[in-house]
């Protein structure tokens, strides 16, 4: 009878331990769970972006992770890593944007991979002279305002060669409404920021897709609430929070047509050119972000829509 008590005793003692077990593996399961969950979902303080704009003052804005992911960590990217420092907005069209964000200054130049790369500082030799890393691709002398220079004492001409000869082109695809993105709900008011982008429907109607997915470097602010129907055909991923007054300032900026590369000052101005270029540089001294703590990492990146060879094939006319 004792013996049967024992074994009974063992018995409860052997479940109990059973459901301790699995009460901890349900509870370290749950765990993990929550915390993929929360990682997934975490809903933190936005990122605040500083821009001092020279002469002008400062515009602040808070950027919006949860609308547009990848355009922002893009963005934080660039900022921290030094890319729109010195630049300027290049285009301002009156009751509707201002826009910047183009290392030439133009509204021509190229998103390139290096520019997600941090910017490398200047080291000193033992002669007290100074060696500076390339901060761009670009191995000549540029003095087009906001360009990226390259001093004499650069890092080696081989090697700079060799660094240019594999940077590349990147877009990033566009987060909204049109392109498929349904969880960017921003409207393109006053006040908000967005991604420019090509558009090579102009060209084909065919080519949405390509024109939606070909956002680089250059965003823009809008100015009025005049131009809401861009809503969910660019991206918006932020808003200014403080300093629309500068913005303001900016787009009343005395403006003219842009000049091609071929015009001379004595040229006749092309009156089918857009009339937006300031007439004195309007430079961004700085760009930062404030992350709050939160690493966003680097972008996802597309390889940019080649319209030559889309043309070339589109004609059936062989390239050699």
């Amino acid at each position: 009878m004792g013996s049967n008590k024992e074994i009974e005793k063992e018995s409860n003692l052997k479940t109990i331990l059973m459901l301790v077990a699995m009460l901890v593996l349900v509870g370290f399961i749950i765990w993990l769970c929550l915390g993929y969950y929360k990682k997934e979902t975490f809903n933190g303080p936005n990122p605040i972006v500083t821009m001092e704009v020279k002469d002008y003052g400062t515009i602040k804005l808070e950027l919006y992770p949860d609308k547009a992911p990848n355009t922002v960590k893009n963005f934080v990217t660039l900022a921290n890593n030094g890319f729109y420092d010195g630049l300027k907005f290049h285009r301002v069209v009156k009751d509707f944007m201002i826009q910047g964000g183009d290392h030439e200054g133009t509204g021509a130049g190229k998103a390139m991979l290096s520019y997600l790369e941090p910017k490398q500082e200047e080291t000193k030799n033992e002669d007290n002279t100074t060696n500076t890393v390339s901060e761009s691709n670009t191995t000549t002398e540029n003095t087009t305002a906001g360009s990226n220079e390259v001093t004499e004492n650069t890092t080696s001409e081989e090697t700079t060669t060799e660094e240019n000869s594999e940077d590349k082109e990147y877009c990033i695809k566009g987060e909204f409404v049109q392109n498929g993105f349904t969880q960017n709900d921003l409207n393109l008011t006053e006040g908000t920021i967005a991604m420019a982008r090509a558009d090579y429907t102009n060209y084909s109607s065919t080519l949405a897709k390509e024109s939606y997915n070909s956002a680089g470097t250059q965003f823009f602010i809008m100015t009025t609430n005049d131009h809401t129907s861009l809503t969910g055909y660019y991206c918006g991923f932020g808003k200014v929070i403080e300093g629309m007054d500068v913005v303001k300032k900016i787009a009343e900026v005395k403006v003219e047509a842009k000049k091609s590369d071929t015009e001379s000052e004595e040229s006749e101005t092309d009156t089918s050119a857009e009339v937006s270029t300031p007439v004195k540089d309007v430079i961004i001294s700085s760009v930062k972000v404030d992350t709050q703590g939160i690493e966003y990492g680097k972008p996802e990146t597309l390889e940019p829509f080649d319209y030559m060879t889309w043309l070339y094939s589109y004609y059936g006319i062989t390239t050699n």
